[in-house]
């Protein structure tokens, strides 16, 4: 069962959720416990609020034995993918179902808002031409000239209509007339929220791409994108995220968590 966002269109869209055990900040994140549940059934539970069909796609026999013991769905994927989009487009191939739309949603984010994912979909339900559509998040005119430089963050200009024109762990743009801790109050400064939707067809195809030199050099998978002339497009979303990259980002995630539950 797919979830349908516009009547007319009668958009399918399926959430894949790429989870890997190997990694050299936080091995075996993906079962990190907050507040009693592992990370990934977090973020299954708020992706099932937003979208009928979501799939854990893994590589590791822990994850997937995890994930189906709390009711979850799983796909096995290679070892060898080099980013959660090639797992995205293995977990796709495998459903083997005629899906329109696929949600690329971060397993390392376990605050995620079904908002978000019902958003991103409606960039595709509300526009036929829509190849790619992810988030980004107004920075707040207070921010400091080193809140804005953390590479860390990325980055992110669009045009007019709300497609991206480049992601950067730079600040972008350069504001040549004013000192760079008054920056963000002299300009609409946006960073990226890593979460992407596709049409199924585009995954397939981006997939297919070489890495890039704007990809190689600011180590960003959409730069390739951009580079072979697709479009992004974004939409605006101000509600709080929280990803986990390291242990200590654990103990963030629980005090948050103390603050919903409040």
């Amino acid at each position: 069962m797919y979830h349908h966002f516009d009547d007319d269109e009668q958009l399918r869209a399926v959430g894949i959720i790429p989870a890997r055990y190997a990694s050299s900040r936080f091995p075996g994140k993906p079962l990190a416990m907050i507040g009693g549940k592992l990370m990934i059934e977090r973020v299954w539970e708020r992706a099932k609020q937003a979208l009928d069909t979501v799939v854990v796609a893994t590589d590791d026999n822990r994850i997937a034995a995890a994930v189906e013991a709390f009711g979850g769905n799983v796909v096995m994927t290679s070892t060898h993918h080099r980013s959660g989009t090639d797992r995205c487009r293995e977990a796709l191939d495998k459903l083997g179902k005629d899906v329109d739309v696929v949600v690329n949603i971060q397993g390392d984010e376990p605050f995620i808002d079904p908002e978000q994912i019902r958003q991103l979909c409606h960039l595709f339900a509300d526009d036929p031409i829509t190849d790619i559509a992810t988030l980004i998040r107004p920075v707040p005119y207070t921010a400091t000239y080193a809140e804005l430089s953390d590479p860390n963050t990325v980055k992110v200009v669009t045009d007019s209509n709300g497609y991206a024109l480049y992601f950067s762990r730079f600040p972008i743009p350069f504001m040549r007339n004013e000192e760079p801790d008054q920056w963000a109050g002299y300009h609409d400064y946006y960073t990226h929220i890593g979460m992407y939707a596709y049409r199924s067809f585009i995954l397939r195809m981006i997939t297919e791409l070489e890495p890039s030199p704007l990809e190689r050099a600011e180590n960003l998978e959409q730069l390739r994108w951009l580079e072979n002339g697709l479009r992004i497009r974004t939409a605006v979303s101000e509600l709080p995220t929280i990803g986990i990259d390291t242990p200590a980002d654990l103990e963030r995630a629980e005090q948050y968590l103390k603050t919903l539950e409040q």
